[in-house]
Formats: C-alpha cells, structure tokens, sequence
C-alpha cells in the first residue's frame, strides 16, 4: 500500500510511539490523578510530560493551559461554545473544516451569535483586510485554520492574529492540517487558542488531541465530571486543566502524542517541512499536465502544507480514488473532505475532488509510481 491519506491519519507513525505506547498499557496504565498508587503516580507523570511536550512544540510558557481532548473537533468545539455568548459575532474563513463551521451554524441558527464567512479567491486564499473589513463592534472571534484540509492552502495567520490583537477580538486557530510540519508559535501568530489533534502531523494515535486556551481567555466549559480534584466539591473545579478536562484521559495515547513529537524535533520541524513540500512538489510537477486534469493545490512551500487537490474530467472523483486502490494500491481520499464550503470556493461543490496527501514516511519511488498510475488514468479520459 502507498498511503497518500495522511491528512485523514498520517501513518505510519514512529517506532517508538508504537512501542511506548504498549509499554504504557502493560506497565503503567492507570488512572492519571486519580490515586495515590506507584502505577498511577507514573500515568499522571506521563500526561504531564505530554502536557509539557505540547506546550514547548506552541512555544506556551504554562502547559497547564493545554487541555487534552479526544480529537481537534471536541477542542473546536470547547472553544467555541465556551467562549461565544448571545449577541456575539464571529468571523471565519469558506476554507473551515465543519468542525469549525458547523458548532457556529448551530449557534447562528438558534440566534446566539451572528457569523460572516470570509470567502477566500480560487485556491481558498484569504486577505487578511477582507478579516478586517468583516469586523463589527461586537465582534468577539475569529477563527481560522492553520492550512486546508482539501488543497492544502496555507492562511496569513500572522496577518489575521495581529488584525486581530490591534481589535482586542480573540483568535481561534485550528491547527488540525499543518501542525507537525509547520512552525507554530502561539506568540508569533498571536492565537489566544489553539485546537489540535494528534492523529495527523504530530504522529500520535487517534482519540487524542487537545486545546490550548491563553490565561486572558475565559472558557466556560461544556462538560463537567471528576477530574481527581476537588472531588469533595459538587461544582467543576475552576483552574486549569480540570476546568476543561473532565472524565480519564486518554494516557497511552497521550503517550503516543508526547513521542510523536519528539520525533519531529529530532527530525526538525524545518526539515520536515522541506522533506514533505519536495514530495509535495514532485507530485505536482508529474501531473499538473496530464490529459483531462485540474489541479486545484498550488506548488509554492509557503502556500501549501502537504496536499494535491485534483479531478479529471468526465471521471468522478470516487471512481479514481476507487481505480487507484484497487489497481494500484495507492491510499487516498475523494469528496468533500467534510469541508463543503471549501469546495464551492475552489469550484468542486459538486462531486468533491480527489486528495493526496504525503506524509513524512512517503519517499521518491512512492510519488513516481502514484504519477506513473494517474498517467495511464489520464488516458482513459
């Protein structure tokens, strides 16, 4: 199998995430903060260094303002339903995931918020003064993605975080496609949060991810449980993490997260980013001209975070991503990407696209052979 999915679930993942996160679940998993016991003195030591290790990766002084949740949806998901109130508005971008959009079109349709969508050009790229034309007295949030989850597209975060700070409005970043690969500082882009998930670039497992929430943020949050803090208390605790964090974590997985970023760090985040954006490249200059092709990605380092976004003409997007695995063995991902405004900005509303996607696994031989098969697709248009 060539898996080009990795902006589905990158994979595989690093040796040693694999083999610590088994060492976790035979040697040391129990509760994380729940007893007093050897075992799970060492469970709530591993969540700690997983809490710092994120922290250093966002470059967050405290890593108690991280906050581990299943997946970059329910972080999302937190922030936006714990920071917005009634009579608030919001802005975003047409190249959100519906993690993003959906959580404000429920609270747009009950009446809570007002919400303008920033619609990006035919890649999805957004100018930052549109963000800033949008803004309204009681604009409380912006949101914005790291890059496109559908053609890879890299936002001006860095624009849109100090548009946002000069207005005191509070920006949310979704860091679910290009963290691991892309330099973020939390400081340099100004995000007041940071949503993640660790299945993807940071090479942890699925069912982990996580909130970064600044101390001048405040978050009302959306569950309560036991938290192994206050227990005697009816009422959630209101410091961080437990404010935010209820119910057990997730440790093997976070151990997974703490080691998949180490591997970044030893391979250096640069180089990740050269390694996968010459893969990425490759890719495009093999088949930006094959017959009956569109390619809806750009080729530039600095406008796309690992992705090739394309359709044939006359062949439904499913049927290629269908012929590719079953004639080719090559892993990848058609329709809509849970994204749909995305496509309607890049003209695919219709029937999707198909996504490509390398991750820092894939190597030379892997991207010739994928060109070599949507060649010989190419002639069948």
């Amino acid at each position: 199998m060539i898996y080009l999915d990795n902006a589905a679930t990158s994979y595989p993942k690093p040796e040693r995430v694999y083999d610590e996160m088994m060492r976790c679940m035979k040697e040391y998993c129990a509760n994380p903060g729940r007893g007093g016991h050897d075992m799970s003195i060492r469970a709530g030591r591993a969540v700690f260094e997983a809490r710092e290790a994120v922290a250093r990766f966002f470059n967050v002084d405290n890593p108690l303002r991280i906050v581990f949740t299943k997946n970059a949806t329910e972080a999302l998901n937190i922030a936006i339903k714990g920071v917005l109130q009634r009579g608030d508005h919001v802005i975003t971008t047409s190249m959100e995931h519906n993690s993003v959009i959906r959580p404000l079109k429920v609270l747009e349709s009950d009446d809570i918020i007002t919400l303008t969508i920033v619609k990006g050009n035919e890649f999805g790229e957004i100018d930052p003064e549109d963000i800033r034309r949008s803004i309204k007295g009681n604009t409380k949030l912006i949101i914005c993605t790291v890059s496109s989850n559908v053609n890879g597209i890299i936002m001006p975060l860095a624009q849109i975080g100090q548009i946002a700070e000069e207005k005191g409005i509070q920006f949310l970043v979704d860091a679910s496609q290009g963290a691991g690969s892309i330099k973020l500082d939390v400081k340099e882009i100004r995000a007041d949060m940071l949503a993640f998930p660790a299945h993807k670039g940071l090479l942890g497992s699925q069912g982990t991810g996580g909130l970064y929430v600044n101390e001048k943020v405040k978050v009302n949050p959306i569950m309560q449980g036991g938290t192994g803090s206050n227990s005697e208390k009816h009422h959630q605790p209101d410091f961080f993490p437990d404010l935010l964090e209820s119910g057990t974590l997730n440790t093997p997985g976070l151990v997974g997260l703490r080691y998949g970023i180490g591997f970044i760090e030893s391979f250096g985040i640069d180089n990740m980013r050269t390694f996968k954006h010459m893969l990425t490249k490759r890719l495009y200059e093999g088949i930006a001209d094959l017959k009956g092709i569109k390619v809806y990605s750009k080729p530039d380092e600095e406008k796309n975070s690992g992705i090739i976004a394309f359709n044939f003409i006359d062949i439904n997007p499913s049927k290629v991503s269908f012929i590719l695995d079953r004639d080719y063995g090559i892993a990848s991902r058609a329709g809509l990407h849970c994204a749909p405004l995305a496509h309607e900005t890049i003209g695919t509303k219709t029937t999707g696209a198909v996504r490509l996607s390398v991750g820092c696994f894939n190597c030379v031989d892997e991207i010739d052979i994928t060109i070599s098969s949507l060649l010989e697709i190419s002639n069948t248009v």
